[in-house]
């Protein structure tokens, strides 16, 4: 990701206020929405009303709470679900280290921001060429997207409950169909495709042979195992640095 330098405020020629408004309202409205996908799954799962709602106001990032109900789901250890929901979440704390010095809010706030340091409130924030697009594109997509999310977690439970086996409707499947959703459009270079491509084949093939909740760390090892043929390669052509499209 390039880096960004946010200009000051004063002079800069950032975007008009409304301009970001509907941007973040626009992300956390489309993003918000897949929240009852979430709550069908979990409740699916086995967890409680009370067990799903505490996993969206308490977590609140959408990857590593879909992967934790699909791992209990499947009958995986408590522990290794979590293990594989936590890895999943530790890409937010390095959110965290860039929105910190764009945004550099009050240090009693910081805490409170920090919840909120998700995929779609970095996208966001990061688009901004001013500090008061940041915080106006940080705070609106994540309110929005935080009210709605939990929002549709509990209509999602309640439904669920309601119609009884999720299994029975295809209901299972949401959760997955959401994520690719969200993931398919990201995928924008050779490296990421080969990425996410190798991510699938480990995942799927140690599947019959792990315990649940096993092969979605081991599909992480895609990542370095990518980046180490893609080092090897570049070192056998020559080149010091990889060309513009795979970057």
């Amino acid at each position: 990701m390039t880096e960004q330098t946010v200009v000051p405020d004063t002079g800069a020629e950032g975007k008009p206020d409304a301009a970001v408004v509907r941007d973040a309202l626009g992300v956390g409205i489309a993003v918000g929405l897949s929240g009852f996908a979430f709550g069908v799954t979990s409740a699916g799962s086995g967890l409680t009303l009370a067990q799903t709602c505490a996993l969206s106001l308490l977590v609140f990032t959408g990857a590593s709470q879909f992967a934790l109900v699909g791992a209990l789901a499947a009958g995986g250890n408590p522990l290794t679900a979590a293990a594989g929901a936590f890895f999943l979440g530790v890409r937010n704390a390095f959110y965290g280290l860039r929105l910190s010095q764009l945004l550099a809010l009050p240090r009693a706030v910081r805490p409170f921001a920090a919840q909120w340091v998700i995929d779609e409130t970095t996208a966001v924030a990061l688009a901004q060429p001013t500090r008061r697009g940041v915080r106006i594109g940080f705070t609106v997509t994540g309110l929005t997207l935080y009210v709605l999310w939990n929002l549709t977690t509990l209509l999602g439970a309640l439904g669920a409950e309601a119609i009884g086996d999720t299994a029975a409707w295809g209901l299972d499947a949401a959760g997955p169909a959401v994520f690719l959703a969200l993931l398919a459009p990201m995928l924008r270079t050779v490296t990421e495709r080969a990425t996410a491509a190798l991510a699938v084949l480990l995942g799927l093939g140690l599947l019959p042979v792990l315990p649940a909740g096993l092969p979605v760390l081991v599909a992480a090892l895609a990542a370095p195992a990518v980046l180490w043929a893609r080092g090897r390669r570049e070192s056998g052509d020559g080149r010091t640095t990889a060309p513009e499209e795979e970057r």
